[in-house]
């Protein structure tokens, strides 16, 4: 396959997979409740998504960066609603 399709491919994906968690960040800011929420899940994937960022920074892949950047923000907020809501 082409390169930059390629990276379109990338692109997308990482839209997508990093858009899904926009709604959830809003629903638990709207109605702070995060009972359905589970810190144990949220605190291993918020460490993983970090560990991609730098991934990501060091084989210098921007789409992966970026994606993982605002996922990493996302769940970092809903980790901190977690704790504060309880």
């Amino acid at each position: 396959m082409e390169t930059n399709l390629i990276e379109w491919i990338g692109s997308i994906a990482a839209i997508l997979t990093t858009g899904s968690f926009l709604p959830q960040v809003y629903q638990t800011w709207k109605t702070k409740s995060t009972e359905s929420l589970s810190l144990p899940m949220f605190s291993m994937f918020f460490t993983g998504v970090c560990l991609w960022v730098y991934y990501a920074f060091r084989i210098d892949s921007m789409p992966l960066l970026i994606a993982n950047s605002i996922t990493a923000l996302c769940s970092g907020i809903l980790l901190y609603f977690k704790l504060k809501y309880k």
